[in-house]
């Protein structure tokens, strides 16, 4: 028993006695031109491409029930690192995103997305379209919107 209480505080002396340093706390070995370097570093290290449109919204005005439309948006990486979009889809089944999916849009060049909309619906609606892409967002959203008169035959 008197074995086991002395090897018991020895090994306990031990790991108290070893953690300690000679009075410098983690803080104060830390250099700021050390700190400086590291934050130009990951600075440099998070780039990202920028999704920018020409126009986030587009109003087709007065279209009859079930008359499909579309419009081209425009965009261009406006970012410092290559664009890609993964993903675009609608608030709805009636509106539909046509885009290529996973090209590399570099910096400083463009792209096109074309929304389909089947003109569904009565009186004004508005669609909203959703991107994913690589951007420091990682979602952008565009918007139709229409005035959809009734079918004069109903």
């Amino acid at each position: 028993m008197k074995k086991g209480i002395l090897l018991i505080a020895a090994v306990g002396t031990m790991f108290f006695t070893s953690c300690k340093d000679a009075g410098n706390s983690a803080s104060e070995k830390v250099k700021a031109e050390n700190v400086d370097a590291a934050a130009a570093r990951d600075s440099k290290a998070t780039v990202y491409p920028e999704l920018s449109f020409d126009e986030t919204e587009f109003d087709f005005g007065n279209i009859p029930q079930g008359e499909p439309v579309e419009h081209v948006f425009t965009f261009t990486n406006t970012g410092r690192a290559p664009l890609v979009i993964t993903n675009a889809k609608s608030t709805c089944g009636c509106t539909v995103p046509e885009y290529h999916k996973n090209e590399s849009i570099q910096p400083g060049e463009t792209g096109e997305m074309l929304v389909k909309y089947n003109g569904s619906g009565r009186g004004q609606v508005q669609k909203t379209v959703t991107i994913s892409a690589n951007t420091e967002n990682g979602q952008e959203q565009i918007k139709i919107k229409a005035f959809v008169e009734a079918d004069k035959a109903s």
